[in-house]
């Protein structure tokens, strides 16, 4: 039987926004207000994420003082170096990072400074692929990136580009494993915070536990929905959430099979047709068109 990264392990879900940034970069609240929001908000944990550039002075946020009984902190930074296929500078997110981590070297690479992260001990992803036209090219040169963020909120209030299900869909048909993101990439300039998020599954809300569980895949993103209950059968897949409109298997290509109903909480979703193409996610969408997504499960050749 397939198992799902998250649903298939012990522990529970924790939730939390691993995009963010402050005035330690581009953003207009200090790191304490921005942490104070999100757990004002009920998150369990944050990911302040400031853009590791020289004209702010290469800054990992300490958020550890920040942290309270109920709601902790992940070290991280957006990264960034020359340059995509479009000549844009990178930008890749890694949560769990030294306070002390190097900063750019002279003709340092995004793959070489991605992989530098890794090497550290970071969970790398790629961040808004929609915001600036990544390519599968320019993802398949990242091969320390361990996830693609499937929605960014800033990205879509501000350009209507949060969507990066095109690259992540192009990615893992070339076989290649990643997981999906949610995040708000919040600068908290306009109304950009608590729109999407990850629920991560772990033993408990440590930094270390929720980083490993990062590194697992154990998680599911989601701009409000609830994955209750993701069981993989070789035939089959069942589905438990809150109230959706319509629940949905997809696989490679267009490979896909749906069950479209108001309020559903459940579905069993047949698999013949998704399972031939080598992977399969599901998507789950309220009656106000927000989306959950879980990370794909792969079958055997």
């Amino acid at each position: 039987m397939l198992q799902d990264p998250a649903f298939g392990r012990p522990g529970r879900f924790w939730k939390g926004n691993i995009h963010t940034h402050s005035t330690l970069s581009d953003g207009v609240r200090s790191p304490a207000e921005v942490c104070a929001a999100y757990r004002e908000a009920g998150y369990d944990f944050l990911a302040l994420t400031d853009h590791f550039m020289a004209k702010y002075g290469f800054p990992v946020a300490d958020t550890r003082p920040f942290r309270t009984p109920g709601f902790t902190t992940l070290i991280g930074a957006e990264l960034h170096a020359p340059a995509t296929a479009l000549g844009e500078i990178w930008h890749i997110l890694a949560v769990g990072l030294p306070l002390d981590f190097p900063r750019l070297a002279a003709g340092e690479t995004g793959p070489q400074i991605a992989a530098r992260a890794a090497a550290a001990g970071a969970f790398v992803a790629i961040p808004h692929p929609g915001w600036y036209g990544l390519t599968v090219a320019d993802a398949a040169s990242l091969p320390a990136a361990a996830a693609i963020e499937i929605y960014n909120h800033t990205s879509e209030l501000r350009t209507a580009r949060g969507d990066g299900a095109y690259l992540a869909d192009a990615v893992l048909a070339t076989g290649r494993r990643v997981g999906l993101l949610a995040v708000d990439d919040a600068h908290f300039a306009c109304d950009d915070a608590f729109g999407g998020w990850l629920m991560v599954k772990a033993a408990a809300n440590e930094p270390e536990a929720l980083l490993g569980a990062l590194q697992d895949g154990a998680y599911y993103a989601t701009q409000g929905p609830l994955l209750e209950a993701v069981d993989w059968a070789a035939d089959q897949v069942r589905v438990q959430c809150s109230p959706a409109a319509s629940i949905m298997v997809l696989g490679r290509g267009s490979r896909a099979a749906q069950s479209v109903a108001p309020d559903q909480r459940a579905a069993v979703l047949p698999l013949e047709r998704v399972a031939s193409g080598g992977y399969a996610r599901v998507v789950v969408a309220d009656a106000a068109g927000r989306k959950a997504w879980s990370n794909p499960v792969w079958f055997a050749d």
